[in-house]
């Protein structure tokens, strides 16, 4: 028996979800259904990944006038992925129903296919409230029919500036319609929408899940904010990752990450919010089919993301929010394989992750820094494991006998071979590491014991210098609509400044105060052949930054 049954759900319904072998409704599902059928609003508090999509689609589904041609349903998400993720699972709501469509609207796809859908009259619109507006401003979307409203992580929408534009939308369609907003944080504006907008809503609140700790080993290195970078390069070459999601708090982060990484010959792409579809997709496509091994993101930008076989995540930067840490590294650790979370934290970041293991109810272990010697150990581990696994499997093969006999009939000491063909591999690492302060594994009593001048052993290791900073003035400020992380690209890409070079940077109406070391003041001889947004460029050096 299906246990849907037990919730009114109609019996087509069912029969599609017996399909995709859906026999029991998750915690969710079974308190918002029966609400939203009786035709309640619903505030739903729940994590990505219980199932919260048919909390909500179902009753949606159930009331739609199939004969009608209007837009009766609309689900706003935050993101472009979570949009397309919701449309599928629609779409297997409807499979068994040819009068019923849905249309999936967000920024970065081609107008033209949009409105071709918009064309065939859906009785669901799953969208971004931007393209959305656009839409409605074109006079290519009505919503004075809509009867359900689902405003689907609204934290999510809300912290990316989005309450004017649901506003503008929820000002085009009925007030009497039935609203459903969910949500895995409740924050203080979430409850004011809900006061505004939503008829005496009925709270549905799941408590998450404590993690399966077996499954994912959380770990924590510790390390100073300028030797962040550094580490990750260490790690990564640590642990030889074939499949990794790095997370990142800001997009202008997720740009220098990638470009740090790819500079080190990583195969590293990221995703964020600026970034058009058409980039979007081929950046994931790249991830799935492993081409490029390491996938940068920020939060946002990786709602909707459902890749298997991810074997580790790092937050490169720490979440601010529970939850978010509770959803990033739910991303490793699937199917039944292990897992590994890593989190690179300042000391600054100690009190936070004792929060985390508070909320997740799991170890963070803290490890010391991989030395060079680390690296060059764990290399021979991983290729002595490829070796004997390679060695299992070829015992029955036979297309290098030829070549194996010439070898054997030349040389019949097997070990030069051996190291002749390790040394055609090219596994051990040839970089120069930087050296990283080392910082104590636990608590600040113990840091004050631990010498200062107590670093990690590297190659041709350099005191660590002072760099002085200088303040320059470029002549393009907040009328001419730039971000910071378009100046460093700018500057990083044309004039080869590294980023790291590049400090504080405060943008004013008409001019940007840029901090940078003096050593780098040397390449802007080239900047007056630069422009941003049709505007050429000029600077000088000021005495500060302004307040």
């Amino acid at each position: 028996m299906n246990q849907f049954e037990n919730l009114n759900v109609s019996s087509s319904i069912i029969e599609l979800l017996n399909k995709e072998n859906i026999t029991e409704p998750t915690p969710i599902q079974k308190e918002s259904i029966p609400y939203l059928l009786e035709g309640n609003d619903v505030i739903g508090q729940a994590q990505t990944g219980t199932g919260k999509t048919f909390a909500y689609a179902i009753p949606a589904i159930m009331k739609i006038d199939s004969n009608s041609k209007d837009v009766q349903v609309l689900i706003l998400c935050p993101t472009r992925e979570l949009s397309l993720q919701v449309s599928i699972e629609i779409k297997k709501l409807i499979s068994n129903n040819k009068k019923l469509k849905v249309c999936t609207i967000y920024g970065g796809e081609s107008y033209e296919k949009q409105f071709k859908e918009l064309a065939k009259n859906p009785q669901i619109v799953v969208g971004t409230p931007g393209r959305i507006i656009d839409q409605i401003n074109r006079g290519k979307l009505k919503f004075d029919k809509v009867n359900y409203l689902v405003l689907d992580e609204a934290d999510e929408m809300l912290k990316m500036g989005f309450q004017e534009d649901l506003e503008t939308i929820m000002a085009t369609m009925p007030k009497n319609r039935q609203n459903a907003l969910f949500s895995a944080t409740l924050p203080s504006f979430i409850t004011k929408i809900a006061t505004k907008y939503m008829n005496n809503p009925k709270m549905v609140k799941i408590e998450s899940k404590t993690l399966t700790v077996e499954a994912i080993n959380q770990i924590v290195y510790y390390v100073k904010k300028e030797s962040k970078q550094d580490l990750l390069i260490r790690i990564l070459d640590y642990y030889k990752y074939r499949s990794v999601m790095i997370f990142a708090n800001t997009k202008a982060m997720v740009d220098e990450l990638v470009l740090f990484l790819q500079s080190y010959g990583f195969k590293a792409d990221g995703l964020h919010g600026d970034l058009k579809q058409s980039l979007r997709d081929r950046v994931l496509q790249s991830f799935r089919s492993k081409s490029i091994q390491i996938l940068i993101a920020t939060d946002v930008a990786a709602r909707g993301i459902d890749i298997d076989g991810i074997e580790a995540i790092i937050n490169f930067d720490i979440p601010n929010e529970n939850e978010l840490y509770v959803h990033r590294i739910g991303r490793t650790g699937r199917a039944g394989s292990k897992g590994m979370a890593i989190t690179i934290s300042t000391s600054r970041g100690r009190s936070r992750i004792k929060e985390l293991e508070a909320y997740t109810k799991g170890r963070i272990t803290p490890l010391p820094i991989p030395s060079i010697n680390d690296i060059n150990s764990s290399t021979d581990d991983i290729l002595f494991n490829n070796i004997m696994e390679l060695a299992e499997l070829n015992k029955k093969n036979h297309n290098y006998d030829i070549l194996i006999h010439k070898i054997a009939s030349r040389i019949s000491d097997p070990v030069p071979i051996i190291i002749a063909l390790l040394e055609m591999a090219d596994v051990k690492s040839k970089r120069d590491y930087p050296e990283i302060e080392v910082l104590p594994l636990n608590s600040s009593k113990e840091r004050k014991k631990e010498s200062k001048n107590n670093k990690t052993n590297s190659k041709n290791s350099k005191d660590i210098k002072k760099k002085t900073k200088a303040v320059i003035e470029i002549n393009v400020g907040e009328v001419d609509k730039i971000r910071p992380n378009q100046l460093v690209v700018l500057f990083h890409d044309e004039l080869k400044i590294h980023r790291e070079y590049f400090g504080k940077i405060v943008i004013k109406k008409k001019y940007t105060f840029i901090e940078i070391n003096e050593e780098a003041l040397r390449f802007l001889k080239g900047i007056n052949k630069l422009k941003i947004n049709g505007k050429s460029l000029n600077y000088r050096i000021v005495d500060s930054l302004p307040r």
